[in-house]
């Protein structure tokens, strides 16, 4: 079987600042630009058996600039919907909600009324992505990459070991970081997180 490398898109105005930044659909910033392109030597020259990314611009961005360029969309890979909190940093948030977690308490929903999602709204989006990529990961020796969000990285990650979407919490991934879930002896693990990638070395 094969490894899954997970990929979190590069700096935005919003994630340097900490603003939760769901579906608004915000582009790299020059910073997060040259990120993700730090992320192009570890995959050149390396097979790979898919590429997934979010429909939205960061992700797909990063993977170009990773050199990812035949990725395919997945609208199921889009970042948690943080509903009225959108564009809101924790600080903000605890001003007014002081023992808030987005991981237990969920988000408020948006002005006009759609409702936002719980940890286990995302779960289950990723639930469907781990679905439909077992059959190439158990089929193929090349691994496969997904470029996508933080939060919705750390639930699917969660999902991938079996645990509950909530505890993506314990699964902390910065900006253009490289992880790599894996399985040994027949039971998925963790083999890498929150890396910054280094070059390839071929002999």
């Amino acid at each position: 079987m094969s490894d899954l490398i997970l990929i979190r898109h590069g700096e935005t105005e919003w994630s340097a600042s900490g603003r939760h930044t769901g579906r608004t659909d915000l582009p790299l910033t020059p910073d997060g630009e040259a990120e993700a392109r730090t992320l192009a030597p570890f995959f050149k020259g390396r097979s790979l058996s898919f590429v997934l990314t979010s429909p939205l611009l960061r992700a797909r961005h990063t993977a170009e600039l990773a050199g990812l360029r035949d990725a395919v969309t997945d609208e199921d890979l889009c970042e948690w919907d943080y509903g009225g909190y959108e564009g809101l940093t924790t600080a903000r948030i605890h001003e007014t909600r002081p023992d808030w977690s987005l991981w237990k308490d969920g988000v408020p929903p948006h002005a006009d009324g759609r409702p936002g999602e719980s940890a286990e709204d995302v779960g289950r989006r990723a639930d469907r992505v781990l679905a439909r990529i077992a059959p190439l990961l158990a089929d193929s020796r090349e691994d496969g990459v997904v470029v996508a969000h933080a939060h919705l990285l750390r639930v699917l990650t969660a999902r991938y070991l079996d645990l509950p979407a909530s505890e993506g919490r314990l699964f902390l991934l910065t900006t253009a970081t490289v992880g790599r879930l894996s399985t040994e002896h027949g039971l998925p693990v963790v083999a890498g997180w929150n890396q910054r990638p280094l070059p390839r070395v071929h002999t």
